[in-house]
């Protein structure tokens, strides 16, 4: 497998403060950078040093050696895209590291947290990412195909083409871009897939750099990356990922399950390769169930060492992950899970300082790692037993700015409004308006306030024009008593028909002049329905006065008039109106207290 990206940052307190807590959408700028540099589809939350669970128990010595490792090859390159500020800023930190020695793991933590910021990565919405192992298998080979070997393994094919590549500038993309071969009209069309390659569409093109014995052992090496094939002189063959044919891996393990030719729970190793081995004809349709096919190169002749991964360094056994080429080589992750390392026993906290040093075409996200564990068999069994949930916290380096990220950070969803409701269809319009409640002018005692009003709804249909307008108004005038709230009054009901006219009215009226005993109070309507045909035309409306002149006792206030719905069809036109108000008898009858504008009040 091979890995890859780095992305370092580490601002001083007063940064860390400004996002502390915040989820950052993955849009950094670099303060030295041009522009900004992006990776899509991910979330970085900031974070301290002490936050990290186990940071300080991990052996930061071993993790400085590998990242001294990457340290080479990241020095030599330079980039020009949108990530050149992530790639020059781990660069810089680079320069610091080749040359030192640090006598201890506290020498080695610190210099990580001195040229560092700890910063959580993780796929948009989630808060965990996957880990999964792999290995180097060592298997036997042969230079020559034999009865014994009859298996190829190939280099790149020269027909092998991706688009906008060109030869020798970067390694052959794994992803991303189309993958093909040229016909003789120099279209691009899909390469052979696995099922043609097997059945012999690469024979005479001298591709050959070893065969080994068994078709899943080839399966095998194609998924690690990597291979030590232990040639029959007893020449170690270094062979290591290339490029791939562009088709999406999918697993053997699936096409067995599906297939129900070995349980899920049963699933191993071994016991496909018994089953293979006891169906040679159908064993080729379960391996074309994966149409990709993976292209080798010779890394060594030597036993000695790790393979070397796509940075082009020598993997470190615990300490190099494989990962997306979103991240830059020698990025440095600090991994939290709980993995069962150990065969037998149940799985323990894993927290350690890792390298990406290594990517591969099944590693996709930001928060996806591939765990090397070494060579040989007792790795390759570690490896097996690895697929779960981590996180992930990638070391930016400190130069990088996170406030500039933090400015580009996505703002959350506006609440919902839950204090009125307007549904409105086609071609209609209007307004509900609500007007102030308890203005009082003189000496007197403020008069009771009504409780808040539920939502006001207005539905109107096609080609209808109407208003709904609603006002409590508690004016007095001079020395009184609070009137006391009336109960509700009975729904006034207005019906027409298409031609005729109408209007109904009701008021209570409690106008006496000199001394006289109050009229008893009618109750507060409820609400006023109007109910229109489509050529009527009609008015209703309600009015509760308490206007007194002189002594007398006070009238009960009304209490809040429930919701105003006016329903409106075609063509009609209609106006309903309520209003409480308690007005002395000096005030002419045409101008009440109640004056709910048009669009100065409106409720949103």
């Amino acid at each position: 497998m091979q890995t890859g990206r780095a992305f370092g940052q580490a601002a001083e307190r007063g940064v860390v403060a400004s996002l502390f807590g915040a989820i950052v959408c993955l849009t950094a700028a670099a303060a030295s950078a041009e522009g900004p540099v992006k990776l899509a589809g991910s979330q970085l939350e900031p974070l301290k040093w002490s936050e990290l669970a186990g940071w300080t128990a991990d052996d930061h010595l071993a993790a400085f050696a590998a990242y001294q490792a990457s340290c080479q090859a990241l020095r030599k390159m330079r980039r020009s895209d949108d990530r050149a500020a992530i790639s020059d800023a781990l660069a810089n930190v680079c320069r610091k590291a080749v040359g030192l020695r640090p006598p201890d793991a506290e020498a080695a933590r610190v210099f990580f947290e001195q040229n560092f910021q700890p910063v959580r990565i993780a796929r948009l919405g989630e808060a965990a990412g996957l880990l999964t192992g792999y290995f180097e298998p060592i298997v036997a080979g042969s230079r020559f195909p034999s009865p014994e070997f009859p298996v190829p393994l190939y280099r790149r094919p020269r027909d092998l083409v991706a688009d906008g590549y060109k030869p020798g500038s970067l390694a052959f993309p794994n992803k991303g871009v189309r993958i093909g071969r040229r016909t003789e009209n120099n279209e691009l069309v899909p390469y052979h897939d696995r099922g043609a390659i097997e059945a012999g569409a690469l024979d005479g093109h001298k591709l050959e750099i070893c065969w080994i014995k068994d078709p899943l052992d080839l399966l095998t090496i194609q998924i690690e990356g990597s291979a030590r094939v232990i040639l029959e002189d007893g020449t170690p063959l270094r062979v290591s990922y290339d490029s791939h044919n562009g088709y999406s891996y999918s697993s053997v393990e699936r096409a067995f399950a599906e297939r129900n030719l070995i349980p899920r729970k049963e699933m191993s190793t071994q016991r496909m390769r018994h089953w293979m081995a006891a169906h040679p004809d159908e064993a080729a349709s379960i391996r074309a169930a994966n149409r990709s096919y993976v292209f080798f190169r010779v890394t060594g002749l030597t036993n000695e060492g790790e393979p070397v991964g796509a940075q082009g360094v020598p993997l470190t056994p615990g300490r190099s992950i494989a990962v997306d080429r979103v991240h830059e080589y020698g990025t440095p992750f600090f991994i939290d899970a709980n993995l069962p390392i150990e065969g037998g026993k149940p799985a323990a906290p894993f927290r350690r300082l890792m390298i990406a040093q290594d990517t591969g075409s099944a590693i996709v996200g930001p928060a996806r790692a591939d765990l090397y564990w070494g060579a040989g068999d007792d790795a390759g069994r570690i490896a097996g037993r690895i697929r779960h949930s981590g996180r992930f916290v990638m070391l930016l380096p400190r130069e990088l700015d996170m406030v500039a990220a933090g400015t580009q950070m996505p703002l959350p969803v506006p609440k919902p409004k839950i204090a009125e409701a307007d549904v409105k269809q086609q071609d209609g319009k209007g307004k509900a308006v609500p007007a102030n409640v308890g203005e009082t002018t003189g000496r007197q005692m403020p008069s009771l306030v009504s409780k808040p009003r539920t939502l006001a709804v207005e539905t109107k249909k096609q080609d209808s024009k109407g208003k709904t307008e609603s006002a409590s108004v508690g004016e007095t005038t001079g020395n009184q008593k609070p009137l006391p709230a009336s109960k509700p009054k009975t729904p006034a009901v207005e019906a027409k028909k298409p031609d005729g006219k109408g209007k109904a009215q009701s008021a209570n009226a409690g106008d006496t002049t000199g001394k006289q005993k109050p009229l008893p109070a009618s109750k507060p309507k409820t609400p006023a329905v109007e109910a229109k045909k489509p050529d009527g035309k009609g008015k209703a409306e309600s009015a509760n006065a308490g206007d007194t002149t002189g002594k007398q006792k006070p009238l009960p206030a009304s209490k809040p008039k429930t919701p105003a719905v006016e329903a409106k069809k075609q063509d009609g036109k209609g106006k309903t109106q309520s209003a409480g108000s308690e007005e002395k008898a000096s005030a002419k009858p045409d101008r009440q207290a109640v004056s709910a504008r048009k669009s100065s009040r409106s409720l949103y």
